[in-house]
């Protein structure tokens, strides 16, 4: 998977794969699909770079839209089918045990 356009592996709609930027909460260099076409209700802006790569931070408060970035939406927010597997936020240090858990056979 590149930088820039390309396909969603759950759903095959269009993305566009973009690098994060470190931020306040969130570490930066994973890559986050968002929806190629900008979007008034997104939490995501969206420029690029120096190098023309395509980048993504989430919209804050302290650290609000500029005029050079267009807000998009995250691709699991709208994709279909990872709608179905979102996980349950839990809090920090919580470890889901059902995910952890072999099924017994019942007699």
């Amino acid at each position: 998977m590149n930088n820039g356009p390309g396909i969603c592996p759950d759903c095959r709609r269009r993305v566009l794969w973009t690098r994060t930027l470190p931020g306040a909460t969130t570490p930066g260099g994973k890559r986050l699909a968002v929806d190629p076409t900008p979007h008034p209700e997104g939490n995501t802006a969206v420029r690029r770079d120096g190098t023309t790569a395509w980048v993504s931070r989430r919209v804050t408060e302290q650290q609000p839209l500029m005029g050079y970035e267009r807000l998009h939406m995250p691709h699991p927010a709208t994709c279909p089918n990872q709608q179905e597997q979102l996980p349950l936020q839990l809090p920090q240090n919580v470890v889901r045990l059902d995910r952890r858990r072999t099924p017994r056979g019942r007699s």
